[in-house]
């Protein structure tokens, strides 16, 4: 169905807060709600960049928004109407981070966009916008030297139980700076398609093309943009030259190691990052079979594959949770499980998760974790080897899930992650695992374990 033309005219603002409300109350992920809109509405450039940064600002420091708005409401924020809701998070956020819009602009425009749910909303919003700009100053705040975990919570904008487990895990000023570190924005990164071109080749026609990028420090074939155009519009994009794919995640393929003429599984394979760099590193001599339990997930697997012209990698559908039957099920050299994670190591790029998770969904994931790393074992060959990553920071769905495979799998031995990294990575190696940190790498979150079967 086609858009009409006041739907295609709608105000940043109100499309900010449109697409936090679906964040909010759908639990979806605000990057594809962001990029259906940029697509589908009309927006020039400023407001396709207020867009972008109201959304991505408002959920990197929601807990802070949330927690001053509540100082300046006489109900909890939780009750109000969930669009209202969003409304006042995404001005607040207009008026504690960014000082391009004056006040009276932003609170004027809130309650016209109030205007539109009708009954006493515009009243409310107005209301509760100049109680905070009338009262901000006065209202107590947690002090500076509060480390308190609802202290923290509140200054780095996380929930306080994620809090607890950071200061378990880290001391408090490592779980400061790894707090600090995921309010910042993502890099860019791609990798190179080693298959058609160099990492210099490409940097090459990015910078002659005027986009400003440079080489990753601890991938050899990643690129990080620093600025440019949409990816789709990069050069080298539509010819395949290279994947989209964060510099942590691209060492896990050095830790798998893939070898030309080898079979094998890479187990929860959507979008196809990995995969497409396992085969690369084949030289697209082999067999690779992409595993992945979504339809639409192997629907980008196989874009990707199209896209990057590659022949030895196969996106199929199926549950690595369950049995593995027929040609799936026959035995494997290499055996990647990139699990399903609760992503906490990648809330620069997903803010949206800090507020979506609880500790009901670590539980339940480790369960799947260990469930699908127990299946898949049996179908790996003597001698191979088995790759278990996540993209999160919690020690239950990482060390814990990989020690408890290790008491029921005497037949695997855990091996020394350092060994398998490039010279610049090495440091990334915690004893015998890998680990990237955000506030140390300046990368997604990772964890990795290398696994062999020795009998």
């Amino acid at each position: 169905m086609t858009a009409s033309v006041d739907e295609k005219k709608k105000s940043a603002r109100r499309l900010a807060s449109e697409i936090l409300l679906k964040v909010d109350t759908q639990k979806a992920y605000a990057d594809i709600l962001l990029d259906h809109a940029l697509k589908n509405v009309m927006l020039d450039e400023r407001d396709r960049a207020l867009l972008t940064e109201v959304v991505y600002g408002t959920l990197r420091w929601r807990g802070k928004i949330d927690a001053k708005l509540s100082r300046h409401m006489r109900r909890p924020l939780r009750d109000a109407d969930s669009f209202l809701r969003n409304l006042l998070r995404v001005t607040l956020y207009q008026l504690i981070f960014l000082d391009r819009i004056p006040e009276y602009a932003a609170v004027d425009e809130a309650v016209e966009i109030a205007k539109l749910r009708g009954g006493k909303a515009a009243g409310f919003v107005n209301g509760v916008l100049r109680n905070f700009l009338r009262h901000n100053n006065k209202v107590a705040e947690a002090a500076p030297n509060d480390q308190t975990a609802g202290a923290l919570a509140e200054e780095f904008s996380h929930p306080e139980w994620l809090v607890k487990r950071w200061l378990a895990d880290f001391d408090a000023e490592e779980a400061t700076s790894l707090m600090r570190a995921n309010n910042e924005r993502a890099p860019l990164v791609v990798r190179v398609n080693s298959l058609k071109c160099t990492r210099e080749e490409l940097l090459e026609r990015f910078l002659t093309a005027g986009i400003d990028a440079k080489p990753t420090k601890w991938s050899p074939q990643g690129i990080s943009v620093v600025s440019g155009p949409a990816v789709a519009e990069l050069p080298g994009f539509a010819e395949g030259l290279f994947q989209v794919q964060g510099e942590a995640s691209q060492l896990v393929t050095n830790l798998l190691a893939p070898q030309p003429g080898e079979r094998i599984l890479d187990a929860c394979a959507a979008p196809g990052g990995k995969s497409t760099h396992i085969a690369e590193r084949m030289r697209d001599e082999g067999e690779l079979i992409a595993l992945d339990s979504s339809a639409r997930g192997i629907d980008r697997i196989r874009e990707n594959i199209a896209r990057l012209q590659l022949r030895s990698i196969h996106g199929v559908r199926g549950d690595a949770s369950r049995k593995l039957s027929g040609s799936l099920g026959a035995a494997y050299d290499r055996i990647l499980v990139d699990a399903p994670c609760s992503g906490l190591g990648t809330l620069r790029s997903h803010p949206e998760i800090k507020w979506q998770r609880d500790e009901s969904d670590i539980k339940r994931l480790c369960q799947l974790q260990s469930k699908i790393l127990g299946n898949v074992a049996g179908h790996l060959k003597r001698g191979g080897v088995l790759i278990y990553s996540t993209c999160t920071l919690t020690k239950d769905e990482n060390d814990r899930v990989v020690e408890g495979f290790l008491r029921e799998h005497e037949e695997f031995e855990l091996e020394d992650a350092a060994r398998y990294l490039p010279d610049e990575a090495r440091h990334m190696a915690r004893g015998k695992y890998f680990q990237a940190l955000p506030h140390r790498d300046n990368t997604d979150g990772f964890f990795a374990a290398r696994l062999r079967k020795v009998s």
